[in-house]
């Protein structure tokens, strides 16, 4: 069952008049990666609304802060060039983080995101990304338990959001129903 644009701006009523352009992005992209079903879809939507504050952010808003400026020379990321750290800073609807990360679903989606990362700001490639990653990180098993928490611990590392994130899933299993 495909998300409409109804269903979409009744979940992430902040998304606006771009929610038409991320629909069709959305389905090709939970398709692909078997994101399918009333519980899977909802969590996916609520962990990318609250991902992109509503689909409004592809691209990680650079302080740089604190936390941002600890990106650069983290190991963990594969950020090991000077500029890593913001070069590959959250991008995508579920802001993928890292040089490391951004060559793994680069070589999985078919794209050169090393020397073009800025691609993952396109709807298509944004979506996909976050589709790739949440796959990639098993969250289809944990969406059909609906462990909101245990997904949002995957994506973010933490609990960053929880309640917006549980708003929105709840939000969306109502739409979807």
């Amino acid at each position: 069952m495909p998300i409409t644009t109804q269903q979409l701006l009744q979940i992430l009523p902040n998304a606006g008049h771009v929610a038409g352009v991320f629909v069709p992005a959305l389905n090709t992209a939970m398709n692909h990666y078997q994101i399918i079903g009333t519980k899977r879809i909802a969590a996916f939507i609520a962990q990318i609304g609250h991902e992109s504050g509503q689909l409004k952010y592809v691209k990680e808003i650079w302080g740089p802060t604190a936390a941002q400026t600890r990106y650069e020379g983290r190991a963990d990321l594969g950020n090991t060039q000077p500029g890593d750290g913001s070069k590959f800073r959250g991008r995508g609807l579920i802001q993928i983080t890292g040089r490391a990360n951004y060559k793994a679903c680069g070589e999985a989606l078919g794209l050169d995101l090393i020397r073009q990362p800025e691609l993952l700001e396109k709807p298509h490639h944004a979506c996909m990304s976050a589709a790739w990653f949440w796959a990639n990180r098993g969250l289809n098993t944990l969406a059909d338990a609906g462990e909101i928490t245990k997904i949002s611990k995957r994506i973010n590392g933490g609990l960053n959001g929880l309640a917006d994130r549980q708003a929105l899933y709840d939000t969306a299993l109502r739409v979807l129903a």
